[in-house]
């Protein structure tokens, strides 16, 4: 009879183990191959200044949400306030974040902050400064 070694069967073991490692370390990694394409990604909704310029102190709830579409986030806590969020990540993993918050009273649009406000309001804000 012939002796079965124990060398091969360990050096497969090995091979394998050491594939399946640098599999796992490549896939958890931040590496980038230059021939892989990367897509933008964006979320939430889309905030552009025409849409902001359209929305006008005492416009009803359902105006706004004609104008802006359905608001990303709308606290229970807080049934007063809509926000308006919007992320975009380039294929370089650089991320941009744009936001817009509207707040009710009555039931009717009272005030607007964030990253775009109506150019009426800001033609208002320089003239007073």
């Amino acid at each position: 009879m012939q002796k079965r070694h124990a060398r091969p069967v360990i050096s497969r073991l090995t091979q394998c183990l050491v594939l399946t490692g640098s599999f796992a370390l490549t896939a958890c990694s931040d590496l980038q191959f230059p021939w892989v394409y990367r897509i933008n990604i964006d979320q939430g909704n889309i905030i552009t200044q025409d849409m902001v310029n359209q929305l006008k102190p005492g416009m009803s709830r359902s105006q706004v949400q004609f104008v802006m579409g359905t608001s990303l986030i709308m606290d229970t806590f807080h049934d007063n306030r809509w926000d308006y969020v919007y992320t975009l990540q380039d294929s370089k993993g650089k991320r941009k974040e744009q936001r817009l918050t509207v707040f009710f009273q009555d039931d009717k649009l009272s005030a607007i902050t964030g990253d775009f406000m109506p150019e009426q309001a800001q033609a208002v804000e320089t003239k007073t400064n």
